[in-house]
């Protein structure tokens, strides 16, 4: 088993959950940089905007999280504050993200789609990342499976998925995997394929959320709603179809305007 804590110096503590989470943030943000340069963005609206919206992500992350998990924290609400100790919800991180993201945008006067595009890159390369500081955690995995099942991953994991005397599904690392192809799907999106702004946000809003249904079915510490519901099953069901009815709405109005543009020329 990996020890959780990375460092220790007398009572002051590094916890990997943390450096993985600084990790992705550093990578998420530099990522962004440099799209919005090749996006035609002014680069230092991302950093400030990557100011406000990585302690508003943690933040409505962790609302979220202890909100559905109330029961747990009502008699230690101190607790609420340990998120090294994991327990934040990437949806409720990605409503704080936007309202941040969305105010600065605002008051900047900036285009929120094109803006919208640049980030989901670094956005689902973050949460790639991010997922193994639930490895580390043991957290977020799976139900029960074989030890002869569990041959087919490296001993590492095998190791960290050996939880009470019994294997898991390591669920963290399918996320992980398919998160890592939905950025490989965007960034070529983004500098090959794109036709108007919001493309890339509308895939996003598909893929991510298609590979989530999935994944979060195998799961055993899914957020419910009235004990049978998973949270985040219905939250994906709803981006999929918000993001099937916006990529299709707007390349209907894309290929109007391309039509207009010929006939006037």
């Amino acid at each position: 088993m990996i020890d959780p804590i990375a460092i220790a110096i007398g009572p002051l503590k590094i916890h990997w959950y943390g450096i993985i989470m600084g990790l992705a943030f550093f990578l998420g943000t530099y990522l962004a940089r440099y799209n919005s340069k090749r996006s035609g963005i002014d680069p230092d609206h991302v950093l400030n905007m990557v100011v406000l919206i990585i302690p508003a992500a943690i933040v409505c992350a962790r609302l979220y999280y202890v909100t559905f998990e109330w029961q747990q924290y009502k008699d230690n609400p101190l607790d609420i504050f340990a998120v090294w100790q994991g327990g934040l919800a990437i949806h409720g991180g990605l409503i704080g993200g936007v309202l941040a993201g969305a105010w600065y945008i605002r008051k900047h006067k900036l285009p929120f789609l094109r803006l919208a595009d640049i980030f989901m890159p670094s956005v689902i390369l973050g949460q790639a990342i991010g997922r193994w500081g639930n490895f580390i955690n043991q957290e977020a995995h799976g139900g029960p499976v074989s030890a002869e099942f569990m041959e087919k991953f490296p001993a590492f994991i095998r190791e960290q998925m050996f939880i009470g005397g019994q294997y898991y599904h390591p669920t963290f690392l399918y996320e992980s995997m398919w998160n890592l192809v939905v950025f490989a799907i965007l960034m070529l999106m983004l500098y090959r394929f794109k036709k108007f702004d919001g493309q890339v946000l509308f895939s996003y809003m598909i893929l991510y959320s298609i590979g989530r249904f999935f994944i979060e079915g195998m799961r055993t510490d899914s957020l419910l709603i009235a004990d049978t519901l998973r949270v985040a099953q219905l939250v994906s069901l709803c981006l999929i179809a918000a993001g099937v009815i916006l990529l299709l709405v707007f390349a209907r109005k894309s290929k109007q305007a391309g039509h207009s543009q010929n006939s006037i020329e």
